[in-house]
């Protein structure tokens, strides 16, 4: 039988970090532990690392945040926080709004000794941010009594294609999944796949529990005008790194314009510039043919291009989890995508599988999409009725039995 925990710890370090720009899928992760875990029965509080320290709020400053957060208000930095924060006024305000909402205050070495004094015993830790993860962290929660910790990990994509990261992420990546393999008593795994690997990269890991993530409805807002607006068009959707295979889909392009001239349907490239991409962006800059790079565009707006077009393009080489397709079958559009068992445990045969090695079947399903009849907007609402998505409430469900 589960036992409610005395009260929950979520570590809100990257929200804080990544207040005022776009969320991307792990901020909503996190934003949507906030909101679930304010309206649960037990005690919330919240651990934030910043740069002079750590800050514990209560349940109050918990809800102060998450309203702030959907206001898109950030206060006024303090001086601390101004010198702490150079080049970074915004997180300097949301640091300082929350040192003034804290019920507590400590440097790294006296961390233990704030949460044993704050926290009761008991109480379960939730990181599912990836941010704050270390040593001085880890040995702060074991100093309180009972204390149970919770870390969500994504994906193991940094050890599985290393060649396809940032400089030095791969040891900073391989520290803290070591760290978290060391420390933590339980394990959160967003799909199966994810579990399998993690396995697969440490071979007696602590328990995992494989819970798949909630897929909000999108909201789609007003979409930005463009050349494509008469005319068939797919996205692509997601930072332009060599994991997304963006080189794949400009290869295709350059098939499709080949072969049918004007007629050829338009791409557009929703997402910003990544890393180790020189080539792939040196192609953009040439503007080819029928192609779109639409960057820095808010939520509603990419929800509102992705609703309109013929279908999304999902070429990935790997994925932990996979939201933008399973978004875009919410809104009633059709998924063309790569045959990554992680996709196909999260999407069931709702997506239209290709593999990558041969172009040919993705440019003929490029070419019978774009030659369909568009469905009414209802009617692709209709459409989106026949999947069922995974949800906040049964993820939720599983987790809060074991925290």
């Amino acid at each position: 039988m589960s036992v409610e925990p005395q009260a929950r710890c979520l570590d809100l370090t990257r929200l804080v970090s990544r207040a005022g720009r776009q969320m991307t899928g792990v901020d909503r992760v996190e934003r949507a532990y906030l909101a679930h875990l304010i309206a649960a029965p037990a005690p919330l509080f919240g651990l934030i690392r910043t740069a002079l320290g750590y800050l514990l709020i209560d349940e109050a400053g918990c809800a102060a945040f998450e309203e702030r957060l959907d206001k898109g208000e950030i206060g006024t930095p303090t001086l601390f926080s101004r010198l702490a924060r150079r080049g970074d006024p915004v997180r300097a305000g949301v640091e300082s709004d929350l040192r003034r909402d804290a019920i507590a205050r400590a440097r790294p070495r006296q961390l233990g000794r704030m949460l044993a004094r704050h926290l009761p015993p008991g109480t379960s830790y939730l990181n599912v941010g990836h941010s704050s993860l270390t040593g001085a962290t880890f040995r702060g929660l074991r100093a309180v009594p009972g204390l149970r910790i919770a870390v969500m990990i994504h994906d193991t994509i940094p050890l599985d294609l290393p060649q396809m990261q940032r400089p030095g992420s791969v040891p900073r990546f391989r520290a803290l999944f070591d760290r978290v393999m060391a420390e933590a008593d339980l394990i959160i795994a967003n799909s199966q796949a994810t579990a399998d690997d993690i396995a697969r990269h440490c071979p007696d890991p602590p328990e995992i529990l494989v819970a798949h993530l909630g897929v909000a409805p999108p909201q789609p807002g007003a979409a930005p005008d463009g050349p494509r607006q008469d005319a068939p068009y797919f996205v692509a959707l997601g930072t332009i790194e060599p994991r997304k295979n963006h080189a794949f889909l400009l290869d295709i392009w350059e098939d499709l314009v080949a072969r049918h001239g004007h007629a050829a349907p338009h791409l557009l490239i929703l997402g910003a510039r990544g890393w180790n991409n020189d080539e792939v962006f040196a192609r953009l800059d040439l503007q080819p043919p029928h192609v779109h790079e639409l960057a820095g565009l808010d939520d509603a707006a990419v929800t509102a291009l992705l609703r309109d077009s013929r279908g999304l393009l999902f070429p990935s080489l790997a994925e932990g989890f996979g939201l933008p397709p399973a978004e875009a079958l919410q809104l009633g559009v059709p998924v063309l995508c790569n045959t990554l068992p992680v996709l196909r445990e999260v999407l069931g045969d709702q997506a239209i599988y290709a593999d990558l090695h041969d172009r040919y079947p993705w440019e003929a399903a490029i070419i019978r999409l774009a030659q369909q009849t568009k469905p009414p907007r209802s009617e692709m609402t209709d459409q989106s009725a026949a999947w069922t998505p995974p949800d906040w409430r049964s993820h939720f469900k599983r987790l809060l039995n074991r925290v």
